[in-house]
């Protein structure tokens, strides 16, 4: 059974309901403010380890993920299959990755975050450049959320069925 994840644009949050079809027929209502104005984004993921393809993984491989442009998707599965734990604490890597990931969505990269990238490229420790760079960029992604909204949406930890 999938989960899908919702936002709501009243509570600036966002819900993970359990789905009993892949395809649901009807939208999900806030638990929260009961608001019907729910939009679905893209679910969260985590690579962890050495990518092992397993049947399940494979079955969920084959779903179609409508959210995720289609080439950010096969970007991301080539590197969840060729990335390991050593490369996850290299910041050149992560940088390289961050910056295959950003090319992949098509989407416009702010100069922060551009300027973060390039300095992990070049080595320099990303929690540094959080510490030093985050509420810049943080401002710059607030900036062109429309409505001066939190540009970080929470998560309820719940899971809720529809």
């Amino acid at each position: 059974m999938p989960i899908f994840e919702y936002l709501c644009a009243h509570c600036n949050r966002i819900y993970s309901f359990l789905s009993f079809s892949l395809t649901p027929k009807r939208q999900p209502t806030c638990p929260k403010c009961g608001s019907q104005e729910l939009t679905r984004v893209p679910s969260s993921f985590a690579v962890a380890g050495t990518a092992r393809k397993s049947q399940e993984s494979e079955e969920k491989a084959s779903e179609p993920t409508p959210d995720i442009p289609p080439g950010l998707e096969r970007e991301l599965e080539s590197l969840a299959e060729n990335l390991d734990e050593k490369d996850m604490e290299d910041p050149r890597t992560m940088g390289r990755l961050m910056r295959r990931l950003a090319e992949a969505s098509g989407e416009p990269m702010p100069p922060t975050l551009e300027e973060m990238i390039r300095r992990m490229e070049a080595g320099e420790d990303p929690e540094k450049l959080e510490e030093e760079l985050g509420d810049q960029l943080e401002e710059e992604l607030g900036a062109e959320e429309e409505g001066g909204e939190s540009p970080t949406p929470e998560r309820d930890p719940g899971l809720y069925s529809f």
